[in-house]
């Protein structure tokens, strides 16, 4: 452990119906406000019989904001521990996750690499939105092309880079998946998950539902449920690859966490959250036009804003099944996870959606005795 950065690490008191699992982690890093409010959420297109409320972790930091560095607190005391002073990831050009990774890197005197996934040239790529945040904290960016596989083609990379790390510099690397989404990371939602029963979220809430986008988020979120035999029915709403790929990355860390045997038998993730493949949509952060103006909808009716790659899909597509398949639902108490990325609203996409936007601006140039009021 290096001791300038040990001093960063504080005791994690896990709730007490962890005890059971294999590997609770004993430190975290502080990196996350937490206690983030439930809030009643107006959300238009839903039927009257439902009330929605939304979590509202896109308040858990400001250019940390979302869902990842509730994951980041738990891996970077994990990379500390290990005597680590850089980390290495990987994600699409766009990543919450790899903007989240650096800065909290930065944050804590490491370096960040970042393996993102684009068939551009460098050139060609706008520095814009997370990618511009990457680059304002000095990442260590690597551009592998689209079609690598992770298991096979990414992670080989990232071992071949901590390796080569070492070697060069005599330092440690930690190697963390998209997402974050490993049996250390996923705390951050088992966290999550007891945060929100002492706020008593499941007195009446009966669905929870939440982007999924590499299963670490929804792997937290079963644990917490079934350890404390609350019956709330969990939802995700698939933003990349499919729904038979999480649930193979869920039961892995369910298995790590030994809540799964390596049979299979016992917690699945099949059984445990339902999994929704129709979000993805055109492809994983590509938009749609009727995305990019459901957003636009929602912050003009309601304040929150949504990002077009994981929530913006996801309430999109909770909004339609709520219309046309309302019985998926166990209930009519719903509450959305707003797991963040408003940094992806600024690479450019939304500009058409706003192209009428000069129009609708008044230019008041002269005092007169009458302001130039448009309804």
């Amino acid at each position: 452990m290096e001791p300038s950065l040990s001093h960063f690490l504080v005791p994690y008191d896990a709730p007490p119906w962890t005890k059971g699992l294999k590997g609770v982690p004993s430190h975290k890093v502080e990196l996350a406000q937490c206690n983030t409010p439930i809030q009643r959420w107006n959300l238009p297109g839903v039927p009257d019989d439902f009330e929605i409320f939304i979590k509202r972790d896109d308040l858990t930091g400001s250019v940390l904001s979302g869902n990842k560095v509730r994951k980041l607190e738990f891996l970077f005391a994990d990379a500390i521990k290990q005597g680590c002073s850089s980390i290495i990831t990987c994600g699409g050009t766009q990543s919450n996750f790899c903007r989240a990774t650096c800065i909290c890197a930065k944050t804590l005197g490491m370096k960040a690499h970042l393996l993102l996934k684009t068939d551009k040239d460098p050139a060609d790529v706008p520095c814009a939105g997370n990618y511009l945040l990457d680059h304002m904290v000095g990442a260590h960016v690597y551009f592998l092309p689209t079609n690598l596989g992770l298991h096979e083609d990414v992670w080989p990379r990232m071992r071949q880079l901590a390796d080569t790390i070492e070697k060069e510099t005599g330092k440690k690397a930690y190697t963390t998946p998209p997402g974050g989404s490993t049996s250390v990371g996923m705390f951050g939602y088992v966290n999550a998950f007891h945060e929100m029963t002492k706020q008593d979220a499941f007195e009446s809430i009966t669905d929870v539902v939440s982007a999924t986008g590499s299963g670490g988020t929804a792997a937290g979120l079963i644990v917490g449920n079934h350890l404390t035999g609350n019956k709330v029915k969990l939802h995700g709403m698939v933003v990349s690859d499919t729904g038979p790929f999480h649930h193979n990355e869920v039961n892995q860390m369910l298995r790590d966490v030994e809540l799964q045997k390596t049979d299979g038998s016992g917690l699945t993730s099949e059984d445990s959250i339902n999994l929704l493949d129709g979000p993805i949509g055109a492809g994983y952060a590509l938009s749609s036009q009727d995305e990019l103006e459901f957003i636009r909808d929602v912050a003009q009716h309601t304040g929150i804003i949504l990002d077009p790659v994981y929530t913006g899909k996801s309430v999109f597509h909770l909004v339609k099944q709520l219309q046309t398949n309302p019985g998926m639902f166990k209930g009519k108490k719903i509450l959305f996870l707003h797991t963040g990325g408003m940094f992806a609203l600024f690479d450019g996409r939304m500009q058409d959606v706003f192209a009428e936007a000069s129009q609708k601006v008044t230019v008041w140039k002269e005092f007169t005795d009458k302001a130039p009021l448009k309804v």
